[in-house]
């Protein structure tokens, strides 16, 4: 039996024990990379409010539909009266999963944990990018926003999923949403269960029960697929998705805003050289890795932090060029001995870290070790979990951190690289750290003009390209696949929208 094939069986032995009864009428089962570690995911914290967002849990109070445009969802409308007041008019008739009645004193509610420390709920990321002075009522319908400073983003923000809409929990409603679906029960880094809301405002779902359920080597979740004990794979290898739709299944593969890039240690180590980290961009062939690590499934090389198409993106081509790479490690103090670029008298070695749970991750960091040594130098990589290579990039003991993100969120350019590359970000792991980048991330959050706006993040990301303050390497199109008959599905380029309340089995 193969390492793959025990891997698989013993991952499938530990979710039926987990899970029994997994396949069954009016369920439907779709594997995933991912979950929670909490018992009672509460959607505001970290990234928990995508999975209830995905699974039609929760919903927010503005939506982005799947030409990412921002559209009122549990709001009626929004309206900016002021340069720092926003007023959020809901729609009628809403209520929580418990029958009780979503009002503006409701929303508020749930939103003010977001920004209080004390509170299970807080999430720094997103009190950052609400960036609230107070939230008020004006009578049941009507919420008002009060922000520190003039914010361009804070329509496009309220899509994000961690702000969900709450009720009041209880025992029956742990987590009290308003979507189609309602949760039941979450298994630590196993399960996320929801079943059908009756009620659902715009109709009644196509299932009874929907079963988010965790198998983190993408080789296993393709096996688990075949041998029908999952209905759908998010994330599906790229390398088996021509053939798995040969034998009937249905695939998924639309472009989205998700980026693959490389997280450089600009703080301590090699890479903290802005030439150096030049030298090891021009090093990588991202049509190489496009056409290797995607196996003809559609990906685009990546010359900045955006797609071509879906907005924002600047007019940055990707660079390969071995002869630049070694002209630029040169100008950095290196020197070639028999075919090894030297440092300080120690040979150039580049850390590389990354995680297991994307079939396209590991491969990706290979082709680059591959590209690094032709010119000369030696990489390393280590493969685990997303935590331990955050850690390791934060703690220095990693040069790049190889890594997957959607771009745009919540459609707006600004919120990713405020999290990644502003020196107070959430996610800078590694200590990237630029004040005039900071000062146009701030010049972007507060110009409303959006011509003006796309001016400033052209900038934003001139310096990026310019100091490789992050490398990005390709834009991914989705590959998911389920069995036949699904209806009412496809890719949403933000990877926040999966189940909707028209997602059906028609066989």
């Amino acid at each position: 039996m193969s390492l793959i094939t025990r891997f698989a069986t013993a991952a499938l032995l530990s979710l039926s024990t987990a899970l029994p009864g997994l396949a069954q009428e009016g369920t439907f089962n779709i594997s995933v990379g991912f979950i929670s570690s909490d018992p009672i995911p509460d959607p505001r914290a970290g990234y928990n409010g995508w999975m209830s967002n995905q699974t039609g849990v929760t919903e927010t109070l503005m939506g982005i539909d799947y030409e990412l445009n921002l559209y009122p969802r549990l709001a009626e409308s929004i309206e900016q009266t002021a340069p720092t007041t926003w007023r959020v008019t809901l729609r009628d008739g809403l209520t929580f999963h418990d029958g009780t009645a979503l009002t503006a004193q409701a929303v508020v509610d749930a939103i003010t944990p977001i920004s209080d420390e004390a509170h299970p709920g807080h999430n720094k990321r997103i009190a950052n990018l609400l960036d609230l002075a107070s939230i008020s009522t004006e009578g049941d319908a009507v919420v008002v926003f009060e922000t520190n400073s003039p914010n361009a983003a804070f329509s496009w923000t309220l899509s994000e999923p961690g702000i969900a809409i709450l009720g009041a929990p209880s025992d029956d409603y742990p987590i009290n949403g308003t979507g189609p679906y309602v949760f039941q029960e979450a298994i630590p880094e196993q399960l996320y269960r929801v079943t059908a809301n009756g009620d659902y405002r715009l109709g009644a779902p196509g299932f009874e029960e929907v079963r988010v359920v965790r198998i983190p080597d993408p080789g296993a979740s393709a096996l688990a697929f075949e041998a029908g004990e999952v209905d759908m794979v998010i994330n599906y290898p790229e390398t088996d998705f021509a053939r798995i739709q040969e034998t009937g299944a249905l695939g998924f593969a639309a472009p989205t805003a998700r980026l693959y890039f490389y997280t450089v240690n600009a703080a301590s180590g090699p890479m903290a050289n802005p030439l150096i980290r030049r030298a090891v961009s021009a090093a990588i062939d991202r049509d190489g890795i496009v056409q290797a690590a995607l196996s003809g499934v559609g990906g685009v090389p990546a010359g900045t932090v955006y797609p071509s198409g879906m907005g924002w993106a600047a007019d940055i081509d990707p660079v390969y060029d071995p002869a630049l790479s070694e002209k630029l490690l040169a100008e950095a103090g290196a020197v070639k001995d028999g075919g090894t670029w030297m440092l300080d008298g120690a040979p150039l070695e580049i850390d590389i870290v990354t995680y297991s749970s994307r079939a396209t991750l590991a491969p990706t960091a290979e082709l680059t070790q591959a590209f690094l040594q032709a010119i000369g130098v030696k990489a390393n990589i280590s493969v685990g979990e997303y935590g331990a290579s955050n850690d390791a990039i934060a703690a220095g003991d990693a040069d790049l951190f190889l890594q997957a993100w959607v771009t745009t969120p919540q459609g707006d350019p600004g919120a990713v690289l405020e999290t990644l590359l502003k020196s107070s970000g959430g996610s800078n792991a590694g200590g990237y750290n630029n004040p005039a980048l900071d000062q146009l991330l701030d010049d972007g959050r507060t110009t409303f003009d959006q011509e003006a706006r796309a001016v400033i993040y052209d900038k934003v990301q001139d310096i990026i390209a310019s100091e490789a303050a992050m490398i990005p390497v390709f834009h991914v199109s989705q590959t998911n696949v389920a069995h036949a008959g699904l209806a009412g599905y496809a890719v949403h380029p933000t990877e926040t929208y999966w189940i909707t309340h028209e997602t059906k089995l028609t066989e």
